[in-house]
C-alpha cells in the first residue's frame, strides 16, 4: 500500500551497539520503587552526535525499572550520558551506532510542502485514515481481530484513545486507591496499562500505520480522568511523551472535541500543547479535535489542523477554505460515519463516505474514515468504539482512492483555481481531476484554466468510476490550446462523453 512498515526489533538494548535510524535505542536503568517514583525521580539522558545534542525524558516503567527511549534522527555514533537526582540512575553512560535504516522504514511522518505530508526521507504519506477509539483497550483476541482486519484494508493512520470511551477490558491508567479500589491517585500511573497500550502502537507500526494518540476526551464522566488539575496532567502528558514518543508511527492529538471538556479551558488546551511542543524530543505532529469551537490551528505548537465536519468535505470549496484558514495541512478526521446508527452521526452509506473523501481530496486535504455497523445499532459496539472487523462497502473504494492519490503528483493534490468553480484539482500543467460527485454527465467540455505565456500541453485522459473503481483510458490526446483570456480546450474535441452514472471523475496527465 506504499506505507512505511516498522521492520525488524522495535527497540535495542544497551548491549547492542546498533540501532537503525528512526528505530528505538532504549536505556534500562534499575533505580528506587520506593515512595512515589513518579513524583520523587527525575530522569533524563543526553544523546550526542556530530555536534547535535538531544535531551530526551526518562520514565518509571515499575518494580524499580527505568527507561529512556531515543529515535536518533541521524546516522553515526551517538554518545549518551544520563542525568537523575538519584545516584543511581546519574551519570551513567554509553554510546551505539546508528546504521541506515532497514526496507520500509521511511521515518516518522513530517508537514511537506505546506499543506500535505511526508515521511522524514521524502517519501509521500497520503492519509488514508480511520478511527477506533477504544480499539488498543479491548481483550487481546479482539485487538488481534483488529490488526487482521487492518492488515487487509487501506488505512494508514488509527486515531486511538488512551484513556477508555467505551466499554472496556484496560479502564485504569492509574493505581486504584480506597477501600475496593473505587478511587485513583493520579500521582501513580499504572506501568501495566501504558506498556498493554504501546504494545498497540507497536503493532500498527509493524503495518505500516500511524498511531494518532487521543490524550484527552470528554466521555468519561464515571472516573474522571480528562478532569485532572493542571500538575497533574502535566505530570501524565510527560509519561506519554517519555514513554511512547520514540516509535515513529505516533502523532499526539492532545483531545477528541476538547471543547466539551467543561473541566478545562483555552488557557488550559494552550498550555498543554505548548508543553507536549517544548518537551517532545522528538517533535511529532501535534493537533487538537473540535466539536463546535474550532481551535485556532495557527498557534506554533499546532502541526495540522484536525477537523470534524461532514458538511465541508460535500464540495471541494468549503474543503480548501479550511486550509486557507488554518495556513496547514488539514484532516477532516471526523466527517459522520458509514453505518446502521439511528444517531444521524453514524448512518452515511458507502457512497457518501466515499464522495467525502473525494471532495476533501478535490480541496487540497484529507479525510478520516469509521463506521458505525452493528447488528444492535449501538455505536459503541462497532469498529468505532471497539474495533474487530469492518462491515461497510467504503474500505475497498478507499483502498482504490489510495491507488490513485498515491499515482498522484507529490507530496499531493492541490486544489486548482477553486474560486472559478472548476472543481480541478492536482499539479498545475501536468496532472489534472476533476470530480463530479452525484452528478450522472453524459459529456464534460475538457476546458483547462490557463493564461497567455502558460505551457499548452497535450495530455492523455481516463474516466474514473470511484465506486466500481475502474479506470478507462480514453482514446487519443487532447491537445490544448488557447480558448479564452483565462482557459485552454482542444478545439477539435472541446468535450468528452461520460456514461451517465453518478461517482465519476476525470484524469488528465501530460504526455
Amino acid at each position: 500500500m506504499g506505507a512505511a512498515a516498522i521492520s525488524g526489533p522495535l527497540v535495542a538494548r544497551p548491549a547492542l551497539t546498533k540501532t537503525e535510524r528512526w528505530g528505538v535505542f532504549e536505556l534500562r536503568l534499575d533505580g528506587p520503587a520506593n515512595g512515589n517514583p513518579f513524583n520523587d525521580v527525575t530522569l533524563s539522558a543526553s544523546f550526542s552526535s556530530g555536534g547535535r545534542t538531544i535531551q530526551v525524558p526518562g520514565f518509571y516503567d515499575g518494580d524499580g525499572v527505568y527507561r529512556i527511549r531515543f529515535s536518533p534522527p541521524d546516522l553515526g555514533d551517538w554518545q549518551w550520558t544520563s542525568s537523575s537526582n538519584v545516584p543511581a540512575l546519574d551519570g551513567k553512560s554509553g554510546r551505539f551506532d546508528c546504521i541506515a535504516p532497514s526496507s520500509g522504514n521511511h521515518g516518522p511522518v513530517r508537514v511537506s510542502g505546506g499543506y500535505h505530508f511526508a515521511y522524514a526521507d521524502g517519501t509521500p504519506f497520503r492519509q488514508i485514515g480511520t478511527t477506533s477509539y477504544s480499539w488498543a483497550l479491548q481483550s487481546d483476541a479482539k485487538c488481534a481481530e483488529t490488526l487482521a482486519t487492518l492488515k487487509s484494508a487501506p488505512f494508514n493512520k488509527m486515531r486511538m484513545l488512551v484513556f477508555p470511551n467505551v466499554e472496556s477490558v484496560a479502564t485504569n491508567p492509574f493505581v486504584r486507591t480506597g477501600p475496593g479500589g473505587r478511587d485513583w491517585d493520579p500521582s501513580r500511573l499504572d506501568p501495566a496499562y501504558f506498556r498493554r497500550f504501546e504494545d498497540r502502537i507497536q503493532k500498527l507500526g509493524a503495518l505500516g500505520i500511524e498511531a494518532d494518540v487521543i490524550l484527552y476526551h470528554p466521555y468519561d464522566e464515571k472516573r474522571g480522568y480528562n478532569d485532572m488539575g493542571r500538575a497533574d496532567d502535566e505530570r501524565y502528558v510527560r509519561y506519554c511523551i517519555a514513554r511512547f514518543g520514540a516509535y515513529r508511527n505516533v502523532w499526539w492529538s492532545m483531545a477528541n472535541e476538547y471543547d466539551d471538556v467543561k473541566s478545562k479551558t483555552m488557557d488550559d488546551w494552550d498550555h498543554l500543547l505548548h508543553l507536549l511542543q517544548a518537551e517532545d524530543p522528538h517533535d511529532r505532529l501535534r493537533s487538537i479535535h473540535q466539536i463546535t469551537v474550532y481551535y485556532d490551528n495557527r498557534k506554533p505548537w499546532i502541526t495540522h489542523s484536525s477537523i470534524q465536519n461532514g458538511a465541508a468535505v460535500l464540495d471541494d470549496v468549503r474543503a480548501q477554505l479550511h486550509r486557507s484558514f488554518g495556513l496547514k495541512p488539514v484532516v477532516f478526521d471526523e466527517v459522520c460515519y458509514e453505518g446502521n446508527s439511528k444517531l444521524r452521526w453514524g448512518n452515511l452509506t458507502g457512497e457518501q463516505m466515499v464522495e467525502r473523501f473525494w471532495w476533501g481530496l478535490m480541496g487540497g486535504t484529507y479525510v478520516g474514515h469509521s463506521e458505525t455497523i452493528d447488528p444492535q445499532q449501538n455505536a459503541d459496539h462497532s469498529w468505532l468504539g471497539q474495533g474487530g472487523r469492518l462491515q461497510g462497502s467504503s474500505p475497498p473504494r478507499l483502498a482504490f482512492l489510495r491507488k490513485i492519490m498515491e499515482d498522484g503528483p507529490a507530496p499531493g493534490i492541490e486544489p486548482i483555481q477553486t474560486w472559478w468553480n472548476y472543481s480541478i484539482a492536482g499539479k498545475e500543467f501536468e496532472y489534472y481531476l476533476h470530480y463530479f460527485g452525484k452528478d450522472q454527465p453524459t459529456e464534460w467540455p475538457v476546458v483547462l484554466p490557463g493564461k497567455k505565456g502558460q505551457p499548452m500541453n497535450s495530455y492523455r485522459l481516463d474516466i474514473i468510476d470511484t465506486w466500481n473503481m475502474t479506470v478507462t483510458p480514453v482514446d487519443g490526446l487532447f491537445r490544448m490550446q488557447r480558448h479564452s483570456d483565462y482557459d485552454f480546450h482542444d478545439p477539435a474535441r472541446p468535450t468528452v462523453t461520460l456514461p451517465g452514472k453518478p461517482w465519476l471523475a476525470v484524469r488528465l496527465v501530460k504526455v
